[in-house]
């Protein structure tokens, strides 16, 4: 599968940037925080906001919880991720010099990142070789067979076991891609797909 998956999707385009577009890794980890259970149009307005009052852990400790919740308002959820930001920026000052960390077991351990936000900063914006898993990632590997998970994380920590090596990188690329041009949600192009041989979802819909 993710050799087809390499012949046929174009993997990461050239100046692909971290989480949201950011250019750091802290507004990175943060836009990547805001953007749980919430559309992209409103985690880019929660993005603009905040970032216009605040770049750094030490300028957002600044701030209070009340002003940060009023700026990432448009994200939802907005009264715990403004508590998690700013613990997280606690914990960036506390225990990193301000500095966001770059492995997995470090990311987790900030306030409000799990294994999806972790991997997502690993791989967008420290370059690092590992399949992030978001929805796209997470529908088309349980549904075509690459893993039989029912949660996000589980479905990543099946991936990491089962990928080859050399597809680590782009993986997360080809999988997302493969989900918006032929493994859609609601009605799958299986007409026009290359891993229909492959594939579980294909073999038990012709029983």
């Amino acid at each position: 599968m993710f050799r087809r998956l390499a012949e046929e999707m174009p993997g990461q385009t050239p100046g692909a940037k971290g989480p949201k577009d950011q250019p750091d890794p802290f507004r990175s980890v943060v836009s990547c925080l805001l953007s749980a259970q919430s559309r992209d149009v409103n985690t880019a307005a929660a993005v603009k906001a905040l970032f216009a009052r605040a770049t750094t852990p030490e300028d957002m400790l600044a701030l209070c919880e009340a002003e940060i919740a009023a700026a990432i308002k448009p994200c939802g959820l907005y009264n715990m991720k403004a508590r998690n930001i700013l613990k997280l920026c606690g914990a960036l000052i506390d225990e990193h010099k301000g500095v966001v960390p770059s492995s997995r077991a470090a990311l987790m351990r900030l306030p409000g990142i799990g294994r999806k936000c972790a991997d997502i900063v690993l791989s967008f914006t420290f370059g690092a070789e590992v399949i992030a898993v978001d929805t796209h990632v997470h529908r088309v590997s349980n549904r075509i067979g690459l893993t039989e998970a029912r949660t996000a994380d589980e479905t990543a920590r099946q991936l990491e076991e089962r990928a080859p090596e050399w597809a680590l990188k782009e993986g997360h690329f080809w999988l997302i891609q493969f989900g918006k041009a032929v493994c859609v949600a609601r009605a799958p192009k299986c007409h026009r797909c290359f891993l229909t041989d492959l594939c579980r979802f294909y073999a038990a819909a012709r029983l």
